[in-house]
């Protein structure tokens, strides 16, 4: 009987997160490179680096904060379908507003 596999842990969101940035980090290296290997001018490579790093930047920085949304107890976040505090729902006939309106003033005919 073979044993049971055990499943590795799964990493934090903040590892992957790490490593994907190291990645971005490495190709903001080896795209120039490569650009300059093909015959690229040299203020195309730079220009095409910095860029790329600006975008790795604006990432990182989205990457960081939704981890920390995620990381939020749930107790600071309404509860779905929770409503504002003194806002009174109106039920029943006439709970909509716009549209055509029936009875009342409408004459019949």
């Amino acid at each position: 009987m073979p044993s049971p596999r055990t499943t590795p842990e799964p990493r934090a969101a903040e590892d992957r997160t790490t490593d994907l940035i190291r990645w971005a980090a490495f190709t903001c290296v080896l795209v120039p490179v490569v650009l300059l290997w093909y015959g690229a001018s040299l203020a195309g490579a730079a220009g095409t680096a910095l860029g790329l790093a600006a975008v790795t930047a604006v990432c990182q920085v989205l990457l960081r904060r939704s981890e920390r949304c995620a990381a939020r107890p749930a107790a600071e976040e309404p509860a779905p379908g929770a409503h504002h505090p003194g806002h009174r729902q109106r039920t029943g006939t006439g709970s909509r507003r716009g549209g055509r309106h029936s009875g009342g003033n409408s004459p019949v005919g």
